[in-house]
């Protein structure tokens, strides 16, 4: 049985007094709220589902996990792209698909990680091959969002360049940088719902926003899921599938690294108990609920171990608080309804900064694991991942094809296997000693 942590505000287990427990809760869902509502205006999703299935992801996760990792999941990057390139070859349903099997891909790996332990994860999945990979995700993104800070899109799909689009995107992306580097305490935990709010206000001036379907929206209104078998037809494509499954591959990873941290915030081998194969089935079954009702993938958040770590508040019952509240905020249409009205431009902008901070954090990744690139065979992994991955490159026999980022993921793995050299990790090096 694990000790108290004396650091602890509030560790794992313990209950908050219910005033403190609202403010705490509302507190991980402003951290989380402005990244989970981004993905799915990215990719045409409507962002009350997915603050829907963040919800109920993150309840499904703290019961699999028994109660003993306090993380919140959201709609995740990683999926955006895939998802685009998905919709525009076979329509949304078939996304959902692609979806729900990225979610079984956890749970195959989870099934691995039970039976084999996590040494093999690492083998497959070292720092040089998955650095590059995150790169990749956000820089193949930097286009959409290049495309969205300066460009209205017709109808017809016709781009026409809005000097005014660019100067709101420029006004959001400088206040959060602003937010970022110099507010304090909570409020530097949130530097993106900042931005778009006060990109949002800018926007209003120039006349970008329309009210009316806020004015119309009714207070109460529950969001528009779409069901397998209820609300369409699930329709299977395999192009589709490996499109979007093996960047469970790219999540994995993040969720990985996103345990070891969490491991030294609150000091607890996580790893170790209750395990991470428990962590990643939780993850897999998140996404899996979101996909059967219309939701991103989901995966953990950094943004919330961020306010873990700085409160010192680590009860579980604190992140259920936030889910509970994500499902209310979901069923209130006049909130769905201005999340909606929110310009691209405003998007735009505060996505350059954040697609920027995923490829860097790709590269930081390498820095912080002392990649060696002197060593010919890290040169040629990270070097063919890059420019598989951002030049677009496919394979197409028939009606399937492998590309983008499926294509670069699995280019990665087989060359670090392959090519001698490769140095062995040793997890249990990563992680806190068992209180």
């Amino acid at each position: 049985m694990n000790k108290r942590n004396p650091n602890a505000v509030l560790d794992v287990r313990e209950v908050p007094k219910w005033n403190q427990w609202i403010i705490l809760s509302i507190q991980h869902l402003f951290a989380m709220f402005g990244a989970t509502i981004l993905v799915p205006i990215l990719v045409g999703l409507e962002p009350a589902v997915a603050l829907l299935s963040s919800g109920l992801g993150t309840l499904a996760y703290l019961a699999i996990t028994r109660g003993q990792i306090p993380a919140y999941l959201g709609s995740s990057f990683a999926f955006i792209n895939p998802i685009l390139t998905a919709k525009a070859l076979d329509g949304q349903e078939s996304v959902m698909i692609g979806c729900f099997v990225a979610g079984l891909v956890y749970g195959i790996v989870a099934l691995l990680l039970k039976g084999l332990g996590t040494g093999w994860l690492f083998t497959v999945l070292p720092p040089v091959v998955v650095g590059p990979i995150i790169m990749v995700i956000g820089l193949s993104l930097a286009p959409t969002a290049v495309d969205m800070a300066m460009y209205e899109t017709t109808a017809a799909g016709e781009k026409i360049y809005r000097l005014d689009f660019i100067l709101v995107a420029l006004i959001t992306l400088a206040v959060t940088i602003i937010a970022s580097i110099f507010l304090k305490g909570f409020l530097k935990l949130i530097p993106v719902l900042i931005g778009v709010v006060c990109g949002y206000v800018a926007a209003y001036f120039f006349g970008l926003v329309d009210l009316g379907s806020v004015q119309e929206a009714a207070w109460f209104a529950l969001p528009h899921v779409m069901v397998p078998f209820v609300n369409y037809t699930p329709n299977f494509s395999w192009t589709v599938v490996w499109l979007i499954a093996p960047v469970a591959f790219v999540t994995l990873a993040e969720h990985t690294g996103h345990q070891m941290v969490l491991s030294k915030v609150i000091d607890r081998n996580l790893i170790q108990k209750p395990g991470l194969h428990r962590s990643v089935f939780g993850d897999g079954i998140a996404t899996m609920i979101g996909s059967a009702i219309g939701g991103p993938p989901l995966t953990t958040y950094g943004e919330n171990i961020g306010v873990l770590a700085i409160t010192r508040v680590y009860s579980v019952f604190v992140i259920g608080g936030a889910a509970v509240t994500a499902i209310l905020f979901s069923t209130i249409g006049k909130v769905s309804a201005l999340i909606s009205s929110i310009p691209t431009a405003v998007m735009g902008g505060v996505s350059i900064l954040l697609f920027g901070i995923i490829a860097s954090s790709g590269l930081r990744m390498l820095i912080d694991n002392k990649v060696d690139f002197s060593q010919q065979r890290n040169l040629i992994i990270a070097s063919v991942i890059l420019v598989i991955g951002i030049g677009g490159a496919f394979i197409q026999i028939g009606d399937f094809t492998l590309s983008g980022m499926a294509l670069a993921t699995l280019s990665g793995i087989v060359l670090n296997l392959i090519l001698p050299g490769r140095s062995k990790v040793d997890p249990e090096e990563m992680f806190p000693t068992e209180n």
